[in-house]
């Protein structure tokens, strides 16, 4: 089975897309799971969250699904890695570990640029610094030895069902 995984920066149009795609392709998507987590803190999320998110994150990854061929995924664990990195400094070694060992999946990952507009959310820190971040994605899954592709302008959507039905066919 491929895991096809949307990924980017905040406000890049990852969650759209999932819906967009899970519509075209009659799968469902697994959903971010720090949106809940963090939603559900009555205290700011810190480091050791990320843990926490992580596990969670994994496992509603790791469900199996319907579809023989297909599972689609808002983010992974690279998020929280480069997230933890950027905010702290550094990330838990059980991340990295796992991400590690999902290099001998069969796994191929759009990479949303932040070129569409900032949408104001509570749990969005960084308006200014999309495109730095967008970069550090681009490194990590080019250091990783991911395939992916970048999604920009107008045809994300477009672009990717191609790919994705490149990919299964």
């Amino acid at each position: 089975m491929t895991k096809v995984i949307v990924t980017g920066p905040e406000s890049s149009g990852k969650t759209n897309l999932c819906k967009q795609l899970s519509e075209q392709f009659k799968i469902p998507f697994k959903e971010e799971f720090s949106r809940k987590y963090i939603d559900n803190l009555d205290r700011k999320y810190l480091q050791e969250d990320l843990v926490i998110i992580a596990k969670e994150q994994l496992k509603n990854e790791q469900l199996t699904t319907n579809n023989k061929q297909l599972s689609l995924h808002d983010t992974d664990l690279i998020t929280l890695k480069i997230w933890s990195e950027y905010k702290y400094g550094n990330c838990n070694e059980w991340i990295t570990y796992q991400i590690e060992q999902q290099k001998q999946e069969e796994r191929f990952y759009f990479l949303c640029s932040p070129d569409i507009p900032w949408e104001e959310d509570p749990q969005r820190e960084n308006p200014h610094n999309r495109e730095e971040l967008f970069e550090i994605y681009k490194v990590e899954l080019e250091q990783l030895g991911h395939n992916y592709s970048i999604l920009e302008g107008q045809k994300r959507l477009e672009n990717s069902i191609k790919k994705i039905t490149e990919l299964i066919s």
